[in-house]
């Protein structure tokens, strides 16, 4: 397995905007064709002004396939225009993981904190 791990670094003071219009208007469509995301947050001690998430995927093949059908997704286009629009994103960054073995991201309910 595979995690992409993206982080957004966005203009102070528009993390709630940013995080409300993908919610409302993204989030559906890129579920659609990438699954549940692994992770979806925003920093809160540390650097500020970030969204981090992590999509998962199978290998490098199974990621090229299901990103070119979300990029091609007329929905997931218009959410991209009006997200740029707003001006929010000041950087992006994007990383490839590979899982081992003893440390795979799983699916947990009820964790305790």
């Amino acid at each position: 397995m595979i995690i992409e791990l993206r982080t957004y670094t966005l203009r102070i003071a528009t993390t709630r905007d940013f995080v409300a219009r993908y919610a409302a208007e993204g989030r559906d469509v890129q579920v659609e064709h990438l699954g549940e995301p692994a992770l979806y947050a925003v920093s809160d001690i540390g650097d500020q002004n970030q969204v981090i998430h992590a999509w998962r995927y199978r290998d490098f093949a199974d990621r090229d396939a299901r990103r070119a059908a979300l990029e091609a997704d007329p929905r997931w286009l218009a959410y991209k225009r009006r997200s740029l629009a707003d001006d929010h994103v000041q950087q992006q960054s994007t990383a490839i993981l590979r899982e081992v073995d003893f440390a795979a991201l799983t699916a947990t309910t009820g964790a305790k904190a």
